[in-house]
């Protein structure tokens, strides 16, 4: 049985060098065989991760550690005053690693931006993983590489570039505009389900995260989805081949190319692939008890049966 003291997360604040301060939730014993670091994905909060905190936590008896954070200008973490990059992004996965990890090997989970952000530290910091970095998972994530950006996409893709631009040029009235859409407003939350969900998706779940995808801000949502489709850490992952990988992907996901993550597996050719058919781009929602399997294997831990 989980002690009560380990069965509720505990808050600490990470302040970054730019003077941003990242919301950090930890949760299991300080002296767990394993710790746990998840990273959300764009426009979310680590809130997306809650199950798995829970489960991992007091699943395994003790053996794990689990520390999750929102990720700068997301949730309750401050934006700082660097410019948005996916290098950025990894030097906070970095200092989270070494601040709010116990000591010992660590397991990363990385969904979409949050995966991206762990391929840049691998590619970075190539020698954390083996030692520090024992396992990762990533999850609705790629390699980065040509995006929406590129003339030579799909015209909605193209479209969802000018939208993010937008976002990054003009968020005083994309802001205004998103404030006539509530966030509990059936046609928001409509727009986020047919987005960012398979076919099986929860109400509460798509409630959730559509307040979580509306509370983000907009010049936020704008750099950030740049820094992703700027990033390209392709060829730079051999840091990965040293350490057991899963590459997650859902069988109805919008907003990750199925052929970009078959890239990712082609550039991973040890990593294993796994499908959650009917679900969307929110893998750590939808299929909440295999993820949390999934980041148990790779710390070498079963867990107690529901």
């Amino acid at each position: 049985m989980t002690h009560l003291r380990h069965a509720a997360d505990r808050t600490e604040t990470l302040r970054t060098p730019d003077g941003a301060e990242l919301r950090v939730h930890v949760r299991g014993p300080e002296r767990a065989r394993r710790t746990v670091v998840l990273a959300h994905g764009w426009g979310f909060t680590s809130d997306i991760w809650s199950a798995q905190a829970s489960r991992l936590a007091s699943g395994s008896g003790g053996a794990l550690r689990v520390v999750r954070w929102d990720q700068r200008g997301h949730g309750g973490s401050g934006r700082g005053t660097a410019p948005i990059t996916m290098d950025l992004l990894a030097e906070d996965l970095a200092l989270v690693v070494a601040e709010a990890a116990a000591e010992g090997p660590v397991v990363l989970g990385g969904h979409s931006l949050g995966g991206a952000a762990a391929t840049a530290l691998a590619a970075a910091r190539p020698e954390l993983f083996g030692d520090r970095v024992a396992g990762v998972l990533l999850a609705a994530a790629t390699a980065g590489g040509p995006g929406s950006a590129d003339p030579e996409s799909p015209l909605a893709e193209r479209a969802g570039g000018a939208a993010m631009w937008a976002l990054r040029t003009l968020p005083g009235p994309v802001g205004a505009v998103r404030r006539l859409a509530a966030p509990h407003s059936g046609l928001w939350r409509a727009a986020v389900r047919r987005g960012f969900f398979g076919p099986d998706a929860r109400v509460a779940d798509v409630a959730a995260c559509a307040q979580q995808l509306h509370a983000a801000p907009a010049r936020v949502l704008g750099e950030c989805h740049a820094a992703l489709i700027r990033h390209d850490s392709r060829g730079r992952l051999d840091a990965l081949h040293r350490v057991p990988v899963t590459v997650l992907a859902g069988g109805h996901d919008r907003m990750t190319a199925p052929d970009r993550v078959r890239e990712l597996c082609r550039a991973l050719p040890g990593a294993r692939a796994h499908t959650v058919q009917r679900a969307g781009h929110m893998l750590p929602v939808e299929a909440p008890e295999e993820v949390s399997a999934l980041l148990a294997e790779l710390c070498g831990t079963e867990l107690a049966p529901l």
